[in-house]
């Protein structure tokens, strides 16, 4: 009887810890990633198919690289006028940012009139809004009043916080000075890094450790050259893939070649620049520039301005606490006064102590000289 019990009571336990160690995960639903409506555009019932510019024909391989979670269609209807929209949404603002460098196309025209990173050619628009691609198919010439008539769309676009959201800083290093419009490109990957037209083998440039990869295109009066920037977690790895660079030079077509190692960054520089051009421009790329770009620390007068801010409103914020304070006494005084009248009582009363009553009770005791006859 005691045994059967014993184990019983063994069972009950296990059960118990068994439903303890259960845990219920919550999923938050995600954001629509397109919105039903925006400023004067309604969403159609159904979508049509698109000619020419769509990311339907990228390549699903590269996209999967950039990091692909979800996509969307939808079309959109105003005054008789439709835009069809398609939207991909990734893991992070980077792999975002090398989605938007392969789906662009060269000629496109670049500018931030949504107030985001956009390019504008083909018929459509083309834009990044936090770690989303979205590209607006108006399926004819784009207007000014066109690109500024998305501006809602990219306010109603989910939002991105923390480090998914931080842009990445490898395409800030290369020149402005020559460079063709829509002619950079941002790869994380042997695939996107092929796609956009990269002139090393793709395969051995160490994707497995992190590396990043941009290529750009520049003409100008100085020639025609492609810049390549490769970036890796450590100096260590970077120089081993210098050298695995090195060796593969001669597969690159181009009279001339450059190349530099500066810490985790790995620059080479090919095409019919001259020499010292070439030369010029990969040493004038420096990994100090990555912070500097992306103005890591603000200004002093930025932080001045901030911390003075800050002080204000805490002065602000004492001054109005310390005034409710006082209002609140009085009117909790002049409030317990008015309630004593209204009780036929003084409005005050006289303060009342306590007191223990420590005073002497008796007369202290008297000594008299022998010669006194005082009490005889």
């Amino acid at each position: 009887m005691a045994l059967g019990l014993l184990a019983l009571g063994l069972a009950a336990g296990s059960d118990v810890r068994l439903v303890a160690q259960t845990s219920v995960t919550l999923m938050e639903p995600s954001a629509p990633l397109l919105p039903a409506k925006f400023g004067e555009w309604t969403r159609a019932a159904a979508v049509g198919a698109t000619s020419g510019f769509s990311l339907a024909s990228v390549s699903k391989e590269a996209l999967a690289e950039c990091g692909e979670q979800r996509s969307k269609v939808a079309e959109y209807a105003r005054a008789g006028r439709v835009v069809h929209v398609e939207a991909i949404e990734f893991g992070d603002k980077t792999g975002a940012d090398s989605a938007f460098t392969l789906v662009e196309r060269p000629g496109m025209k670049a500018g931030k009139e949504l107030g985001v990173e956009d390019a504008v050619g083909d018929g459509a628009v083309l834009f990044v809004v936090g770690k989303s691609l979205v590209l607006a198919n108006f399926g004819g010439e784009v207007t000014a009043t066109d690109v500024a008539a998305l501006k809602p769309l990219a306010d109603a676009m989910p939002k991105v916080f923390g480090n998914s959201g931080m842009a990445p800083m490898l395409p800030t290093l290369a020149p402005a000075k020559g460079l063709v419009e829509g002619g950079l490109r941002y790869a994380l990957g042997p695939v996107s890094y092929a796609a956009e037209g990269g002139v090393l083998p793709a395969g051995s440039l160490g994707w497995k450790m992190e590396a990043e990869a941009v290529t750009a295109l520049y003409d100008d009066a100085r020639g025609k050259e492609t810049l390549t920037l490769l970036l890796y977690p450590t100096p260590t790895i970077a120089e081993n893939q210098a050298a695995v660079v090195r060796d593969e030079l001669s597969q690159v077509k181009g009279p001339n070649t450059k190349l530099r190692r500066e810490g985790s960054l790995v620059l080479l520089a090919t095409g019919s620049f001259a020499p010292e051009e070439a030369e010029r421009m990969v040493g004038g790329i420096h990994l100090s520039q990555l912070a500097f770009n992306q103005d890591v620390h603000p200004p002093f007068k930025v932080v001045a301005a901030q911390t003075f801010t800050l002080l204000e409103n805490i002065a602000i914020l004492s001054g109005v606490l310390g005034a409710g304070a006082v209002l609140l006494g009085l009117f909790l005084g002049f409030g317990r006064a008015w309630f004593r009248v209204l009780r036929g009582k003084p409005a005050a009363v006289e303060v009342e102590f306590l007191s223990l009553h420590l005073a002497p009770q008796n007369k202290p005791a008297q000594f008299h000289r022998p010669d006194s006859t005082e009490g005889r």
